[in-house]
């Protein structure tokens, strides 16, 4: 937001847009709408408002305590040099191009929030503006970033204790499941379109009861935006069939978890730089120097992208988890795939970075791979060979020789090489670095000591 007679001209747009907005959701039907941002701990928090007041929430926002930005999964509060106690208060402002009538909230609509002080000046803290940060930086370069995620879940019957029961019993990627469960998963897929989600993928996962939905690429800030939406409509047309939804890294201790992979593409001047003529795999020179920047930063950013307890729980070699610090072509084994795609298509190629999680804030993982393949590209990173196979079936001698790393195996471990990476530090500032790591070694500290299938149980149905 900027001061003085710019930010009176944009206020007053805005009220008039939202005037618009609420006359038009009004004659839908909709009488609230949520308010969402993600906190550190990604967790999806809300505010919600009357319909009638959109207008006047346009114009001055909605307080709300910057406190949750050291809030943990479980709503224990810590504090960072920056954060923490009762003091202070924030904006919440709906970004008006996203407002979304929910499908399967009937009354219901939904907006992204960006987050502001008091004064106007944009929160230091605020993940949503980090990412958007990150994605105009890489436009002011001359990139052009395209983001898309695949969620998994798992899909529960009530259960005794909180526990998980598979509501179907077909095979991995059997289509006896989607009979089991058709009228489900029709709905989720009419929930999505109906909110104007492209969806390209709807199927049965390899876990019990689990479920994946892959959404059309974007740019990075919708992107996480539909993250956020995807699954908090997954979440609605569950729990009206009398289901429930698990996003946890880990459903079932000793199982194969929920990842949330996040593919992306690089582009320049309206060209995919994944279809580079005559380029090893049709990758640009800038493609592969922003690709090995996120290659080499994965350790650090396993903080950010694999931030729970849980995560490492399922960050299993030999699991399609991408346990290892490598690449691979069409490898699904790598913890960074190249997806060739088709050749044919001119757009087509992506990367796919396969060990995260949805227990990391979207915002927050989109804006963190940008910083690390603009500083890829800025230091000149090069992609090592790839693997073939399983580096998990690999000797340690080998994947020695060959720099194929293990990722961190604990959130601890994950969290000491983020706190010291500079190139994120710099990237978010020292608010919103200071506030994620306190978060972490918080989880981390109350975590310790525990079993798999106690850190399971807190974290199941939390995200």
């Amino acid at each position: 937001m900027a001061d003085g007679s710019t930010t009176a001209a944009r206020i007053g747009e805005q009220r008039r847009t939202a005037r618009e907005e609420a006359a038009r959701l009004t004659a839908e039907g909709v009488r609230v709408i949520a308010l969402t941002w993600v906190d550190n701990a990604g967790i999806a928090r809300v505010k919600a408002v009357p319909t009638a007041r959109l207008a006047a929430v346009a114009q001055r926002g909605v307080g709300m305590s910057p406190v949750f930005d050291v809030y943990t999964f479980d709503d224990f509060i810590t504090a960072s040099p920056h954060l923490g106690g009762p003091d202070g208060d924030l904006r919440l402002f709906p970004d008006l191009d996203r407002l979304t009538v929910l499908a399967a909230q009937p009354g219901w609509a939904w907006a992204p929030v960006d987050r502001y002080e008091q004064g106007g000046a944009p929160y230091a803290a605020c993940q949503r503006q980090f990412a958007r940060r990150m994605a105009d930086r890489a436009a002011a370069e001359g990139f052009e970033v395209r983001m898309g995620f695949e969620t998994e879940w798992a899909v529960s019957r009530p259960a005794p204790g909180d526990a998980f029961d598979a509501a179907c019993a077909g095979p991995a990627y059997g289509m006896t499941r989607v009979v089991e469960l058709s009228d489900y998963v029709r709905a989720v897929a009419e929930a999505l379109d109906a909110q104007g989600i492209e969806v390209l993928q709807i199927h049965p996962e390899y876990a019990a009861g689990q479920f994946e939905v892959s959404t059309a690429p974007a740019d990075p800030v919708r992107a996480a935006d539909e993250a956020v939406l995807v699954r908090e409509t997954v979440r609605a047309v569950t729990a009206r069939h009398g289901l429930r939804a698990a996003f946890a890294p880990a459903v079932v201790a000793g199982d194969v978890g929920n990842g949330c992979h996040l593919h992306l593409s690089l582009g320049r001047d309206g060209r995919s730089l994944h279809r580079e003529t005559g380029a090893p795999y049709g990758l640009d020179p800038a493609a592969v120097a922003f690709l090995g920047g996120v290659l080499e930063a994965l350790p650090a950013l396993s903080a950010v992208g694999a931030p729970s307890p849980a995560s490492y729980l399922r960050l299993i070699p030999s699991q399609w988890a991408g346990a290892y610090r490598c690449w691979g072509v069409e490898n699904r084994e790598a913890a960074l795939r190249l997806v060739t795609g088709d050749w044919d298509d001119p757009d087509g190629g992506n990367a796919e970075i396969k060990c995260v999680d949805a227990a990391a804030n979207p915002y927050l993982l989109v804006g963190s791979v940008i910083a690390e393949g603009l500083n890829g590209i800025s230091t000149g990173a090069k992609l090592p060979p790839p693997v073939v196979g399983d580096p998990g079936a690999l000797g340690e001698t080998e994947r020695r020789e060959r720099a194929i790393d293990r990722l961190p195996t604990t959130l601890s471990e994950a969290t000491d090489l983020f706190e010291r990476q500079e190139v994120l530090r710099d990237a978010m500032g020292e608010v919103l670095h200071g506030a994620l790591v306190a978060v972490r070694r918080a989880e981390a500290e109350r975590s310790a000591g525990r079993s798999p299938e106690e850190i399971v149980a807190a974290t199941r149905w939390r995200y």
